[in-house]
């Protein structure tokens, strides 16, 4: 395999090192991923697009009329890249849809006490950071984005710490491998590719051995 399809395929999924946002407030639990991806519009492999589809049924009337009072949809949170909500959130189905909408709306960050176990994995191969936290921290950081809505939130991958100001600085925790292929942007495609030497060495030998295969 040649460096320049591996430096395309390993740049795949964007770096997360540090960003500062405000922070949109979905105050609801529950949030399975049907209801943030819902699966009529589960047509397509591309990732480009699928935001306008996400929570759909939240953000349209039945006829399809949209509306304008959903949290992402009102003004002060337009270009939030953190997400705020409540616990089990992207229950459910495996669809990997549900976290590319995410990441087509500009979220790189969602904040909640407790996730759905595949889509909190699918977050990780995405350059989506699902941030569990403790109920009383996430009501804090809700209560901050309600209430001061224009007030910025860091997130430091390589510190693990969210802070506002001098409000509150609060640490999270994440295994050294989703960390470490965050930082670097490594999806399941970048890590293969980390060993092309080895693929390409193999494949080499393959040929003078089994030149029949």
């Amino acid at each position: 395999m040649d460096k320049e399809r591996s430096i395309e395929y390993g740049a795949k999924m964007q770096k997360f090192t540090k960003i500062s946002s405000v922070a949109a407030p979905l105050e609801r639990s529950d949030f399975d991923t049907d209801q943030i991806y819902p699966k009529q519009f589960l047509r397509t492999v591309k990732r480009m697009g699928l935001g306008d589809y996400a929570f759909y049924d939240l953000r349209n009337d039945p006829d399809g009329t949209p509306r304008d009072d959903f949290v992402l949809d009102q003004p002060q949170y337009k270009g939030a890249q953190i997400l705020v909500t409540g616990r089990n959130f992207g229950s459910g189905s495996s669809r990997e849809h549900a976290v590319w909408s995410m990441m087509d709306l500009g979220i790189r960050v969602i904040i909640a006490p407790s996730f759905g176990d595949i889509f909190f994995n699918n977050c990780f191969k995405n350059g989506v950071l699902p941030i569990q936290l403790p109920q009383e921290q996430v009501d804090e950081i809700m209560k901050s984005a309600k209430e001061h809505p224009e007030a910025e939130i860091e997130i430091d991958l390589e510190k693990q710490t969210i802070t506002r100001g001098n409000q509150f600085t609060f640490e999270f925790d994440i295994d050294a491998f989703s960390k470490d292929c965050l930082l670097n942007g490594l999806d399941d495609i970048g890590l293969t590719l980390k060993k092309s030497l080895h693929i390409d060495t193999f494949e080499e030998n393959m040929k003078k051995e089994r030149p029949w295969v």
